[in-house]
């Protein structure tokens, strides 16, 4: 989604709808069109116990609500009755004022569209009867945007509002079906209607709370989804507005996500100890100290606008080569780094629970996952672990529906056309099986890191030495411990490895090219590598050459930043943009041409180890078939 100038919502406006947001949820009557209406139990409460609130204010003018109600919805009632108790709790109340105050920004929104759209002339001249003809297709398409306006803004305040109160408890069955679009008011009326009908099944302050949430949550997809096909939404979607006291953006149809992360519970692992892998924690480390260069004003990060931020990167790597370890690392580096800034953090992990077997709610929990790292009021990482299992291969029979929208979901957000990369989070994907990954999503990972683990004999000690811990009396021997784990040499070396191809396929298409130009010097001979590589593997496409690319410049901006810079925020952190990227600038390093046939040979390498794991995988199953129908036949035959 695109940056956008702001406009303030005016509290005053907002609070000038309190009085109608809270006659909505005092009772009003409502026949249901779309939704199924569920057998609604009533809470008991103890004889003699009034259905309304015990306590009313006596102050003139503050009085809470009127006693005189509408039979049908009375959602504060419902909401104060959860668990049978006869006084309200504070949970019901927080969830009371949230709804009051989202009913009302809504309302609110609403008045600002009818302006611009000139809706609010129209809506006079109904009124006194003189609404030409020809105006009322137009009229009544007005009134439906302001109406998926209305709900837009008061689903995604509701679950705004109440983020930081939710707990772990997730509910099921929610529905989101009444959406009206007659008017602001008759579609709030529906919405109410609905969640009343959802808020019926919690049964303490945990699961109300998640209710309400989930309610939100599905309303907002779901009037997303009407927005898509409704006429005249620029009223809506060409504004952007801010409430400022909740710190509470709208920006069209898009749910907004709380500016603030939950603690991390994670096992937090040092530099240190990670042993092997040099290049993949290298890079995992530069990315970090990168991601934390974002400037929350400009909304962008000078990364970004110099080159080299990788934005999705993928870790393989057989079954404990340290894939958890690195993840541990990142994320625990940029904890320390937030804390230090004063920055918000957030991470998340999609994983296989996030596969459900309702139509569409898997594609939801992806686009939940995505929207709330690329939260650009956070600094975010995102990881999907085992991401072979959890988004499906497109064409695969063996893929779930879930799966395949999962997949669909990652490869619009990774490279969509609406993609924006500010720089303030990153995506990790890690996998046993690359090769099991849809071809088109690998591809959208602009980094590749094998995570390979210990791989030398200083390794093993090493890893030993660390794992072992210090109670113990055994020597270390003839070995300076950790000397290996030397990122800078250690990284040179993996890096250097990389002069030639590792692949037997990718070495004989290397051969060839320098066989015909001797080494690679410029453009036009790394540019024959590219095509010769093309020729011979299908799957290296111009994607393949965009993430070399990216590579390559992340290379470039492969430089020591001074520790001293992030010791305390005022050194880089809390700098201003234009100063932070003079300092930056101030130390990239030049592209040579040695740095771009390394990053040919690391990405093409992959390519080739991806397609021979593949084949393998498939020549070795075709294998176990002939084998069994063989032993069948055998044993068939056997019979007579």
């Amino acid at each position: 989604m695109e940056a956008r100038n702001e406009m303030e919502l005016p509290e005053a406006e907002i609070r000038a709808h309190y009085s109608q947001a809270l006659s909505l949820l005092s009772g009003f009557d409502h026949a249901p069109r779309l939704g199924k209406a569920a057998t609604l139990a009533v809470p008991e409460r103890s004889p003699g116990i009034p259905r309304t609130s015990r306590f009313r204010s006596t102050t003139p003018g503050l009085a809470g609500r009127s006693t005189q109600r509408a039979s049908g919805v009375q959602l504060i009632d419902r909401i104060e009755g959860i668990g049978g108790d006869d006084l309200p709790s504070p949970a019901a109340a927080t969830v009371v004022r949230a709804l009051r105050r989202a009913i009302a920004i809504g309302l609110a929104v609403t008045d600002e569209i009818a302006a611009r759209s000139g809706a609010a002339e129209l809506k006079r001249a109904n009124l006194e009867g003189r609404l030409p003809a020809d105006h009322r297709t137009e009229f009544g398409e007005l009134l439906a945007v302001e109406s998926l306006a209305a709900l837009s803004v008061f689903a995604n305040a509701t679950a705004f509002l109440l983020a930081e109160h939710a707990g772990p408890e997730t509910v099921e069955g929610i529905t989101s079906d009444e959406i009206l679009t007659d008017n602001p008011l008759t579609a709030l009326q529906g919405a109410l209607w609905e969640l009343d009908q959802n808020v019926s099944r919690a049964t303490d302050d945990k699961t109300l709370i998640a209710t309400v949430i989930a309610s939100a949550e599905a309303l907002s997809a779901a009037v997303q989804a009407r927005a898509e096909t409704a006429p005249r939404t620029g009223a809506f979607t060409g504004g952007s507005w801010r409430v400022a006291a909740d710190d509470f953006p709208i920006a069209g149809f898009q749910p907004a996500t709380k500016a603030r992360g939950k603690p991390l519970t994670m096992s937090f692992k040092k530099p240190e100890e990670v042993v092997g892998n040099a290049i993949a924690k290298h890079q995992a480390m530069r990315l970090a100290r990168m991601m934390v260069g974002y400037d929350f004003d400009r909304r962008m990060n000078p990364f970004v606008e110099l080159g080299g931020f990788v934005f999705t990167f993928l870790g393989d790597g057989r079954p404990g080569t340290g894939k958890t370890t690195l993840i541990q690392m990142m994320a625990g580096m940029l904890n320390d780094y937030c804390q230090i800034g004063g920055y918000p953090f957030r991470y998340a992990n999609l994983s296989v629970d996030n596969i459900d077997s309702y139509q569409g709610k898997s594609g939801q929990n992806a686009r939940a996952f995505i929207d709330g790292i690329i939260d650009p009021s956070v600094i975010g990482f995102g990881t999907i672990d085992d991401i072979d299992q959890i988004a499906g291969k497109r064409g695969d029979r063996q893929s779930s529906a879930g799966q395949q929208e999962i997949t669909a979901v990652l490869m619009e957000a990774f490279s969509g056309a609406s993609t924006v990369v500010r720089g303030n989070c990153s995506f990790g994907m890690f996998s046993n099986h690359a090769e099991s990954i849809d071809d088109a999503l690998r591809q959208r990972a602009s980094a590749r890191f094998l995570i390979d683990g210990p791989k030398t004999r200083d390794d093993y000690i090493d890893i030993l030495a660390l794992l072992l811990g210090k109670r113990h009396d055994i020597p270390v021997g003839q070995h300076d411990l950790m000397k290996a784990q030397a990122m800078k040499k250690a990284v040179a070396d993996s890096y250097a490895g990389h002069s030639r191809p590792h692949e037997a396929g990718l070495e004989k298409v290397f051969s060839d090219v320098t066989g015909q130009y001797g080494e690679l010097t410029d453009l036009a001979e790394l540019g024959s590598y590219l095509y010769a590589i093309a020729e011979a593997e299908p799957r290296f496409t111009g994607r393949a050459v965009k993430n070399i690319t990216d590579a390559v410049k992340a290379r470039a901006m492969d430089f020591d930043m001074p520790d001293e810079w992030f010791e305390t925020p005022e050194a880089f952190m809390h700098q201003p943009y234009d100063r932070k990227l003079e300092m930056i600038s101030a130390l990239r390093q030049p592209i040579t041409t040695e740095m771009v046939v390394q990053e040919i040979n690391r990405y093409a390498d992959s390519e080739w180890r991806y397609s021979d794991s593949a084949d393998e995988a498939a020549i070795a199953e075709t294998v176990r078939g002939m084998e069994r129908m063989a032993e069948a036949q055998k044993r068939y035959g056997g019979r007579g």
